[in-house]
């Protein structure tokens, strides 16, 4: 047994950001293998499930350039994606953090970091992210949650850099119908 089926493969009501990770991580070389086959949708991010029990939620999304999501949580769940092909950005919302390097509590700030293939992130409930692929080429990922989703919140940055909610959406698919006020991609 891999080391990545280990970390995921326990007894209990939920996985945890680094067995999520590491099943996220799994699944993505299945997809390399060519077990589940990527789409592309130049209209709006292409997306599959590909496995869901009373634990865990499993997505294979993909993201043509230009494309991305709306700031978001994911509800109550924790949540890992692994990118498996292309490169990902991702700004972090980390309360209690300047854009420069000094911690200035209550000055909220969005980390940017970017996500290469082979790469991936775990997180708890609470973490507030958005997604984007600002290359000139196609990527692709796997997102796992637990447990799965059933809301995702919407959020922009105020003035003050903290976060406004623009809405509370129920939801079982991380690409919700979903259009902020703003003029961006469709939220997920």
């Amino acid at each position: 047994m891999s080391a990545h089926r280990r970390a995921f493969v326990q007894p209990g009501p939920t996985l945890n950001p680094a067995q999520l990770l590491a099943y996220a991580r799994f699944v993505a070389d299945q997809v390399r293998a060519g077990r589940y086959p990527v789409e592309y949708d130049p209209a709006q991010r292409w997306h599959q499930r590909l496995y869901r029990d009373r634990r865990v939620d499993l997505w294979l999304i993909s993201w043509l350039p230009s494309q991305g999501t709306q700031l978001h949580d994911h509800g109550g769940s924790a949540g890992a994606f692994a990118v498996l092909s292309g490169e990902l950005a991702e700004a972090i919302y980390q309360p209690g953090r300047s854009a420069g390097r000094r911690l200035e509590p209550g000055r909220p700030a969005l980390t940017e970091r970017r996500r290469g293939s082979g790469s991936g992130v775990g997180f708890g409930p609470g973490y507030v992210h958005d997604v984007r692929n600002l290359s000139r080429a196609p990527a692709a990922s796997v997102h796992a949650y637990s447990p799965p989703l059933t809301s995702m919140g919407f959020y922009d940055l105020d003035q003050d850099g903290g976060l406004r909610t623009l809405a509370t959406v129920p939801t079982e698919d991380p690409e919700p119908e979903w259009r902020s006020e703003r003029s961006g991609p469709s939220a997920a």
